[in-house]
């Protein structure tokens, strides 16, 4: 049998993996759907991008926080040491860009449904939903970049 210690941390990483992976990939496409300014492509694709952010991502943000502490624990870190703060930080502060992402991923699909039901255009709202959408991916892409850099060179920043 593998050590905890092993395995969790093979679910940590499995985890990032996820997370880092259907992000990027949900925001691949959402692109697409947005440039091709085409309620009937945008709808299909922004179906798929909701249940992908439901299935893989909130499922890994679950795992993430349950495999860190318990690596921290079995690892004999302190959550007061410098890097694991940071990364705990970054985050929470993931996680305050994400959920609102969900909600303006939602609304968006229900946009591109209702304007290829009806054979209109993307409306307004859409693209305005889009820009939010777009601004709140970019400071949580880095944060994620951050902490991956965190958790490899675990600098010694003191206890925080």
């Amino acid at each position: 049998m593998p050590d905890i210690y092993f395995l969790l941390k093979f679910l940590h990483l499995l985890g990032a993996a996820i997370l880092f992976g259907t992000g990027i990939g949900i925001a691949f496409f959402q692109f697409i759907a947005n440039r091709s300014n085409a309620a009937a492509t945008a709808a299909p694709i922004l179906r798929i991008v909701v249940l992908a952010d439901f299935v893989f991502t909130a499922s890994a943000v679950v795992l993430q926080p349950a495999t860190g502490v318990a690596l921290a624990f079995a690892a004999g870190h302190a959550f007061s040491d410098g890097w694991l703060a940071a990364s705990i930080a970054l985050y929470l502060f993931i996680g305050c860009c994400w959920l609102p992402v969900v909600v303006i991923q939602i609304r968006m699909r229900d946009l591109a449904v209702a304007a290829a039901a009806e054979g209109s255009a993307l409306p307004e709202r859409y693209h305005r939903l889009m820009r939010v959408w777009f601004w709140l991916g970019w400071p949580a892409f880095a944060a994620i970049l951050a902490i991956y850099w965190l958790m490899i060179a675990r600098p010694d920043f003191g206890s925080m």
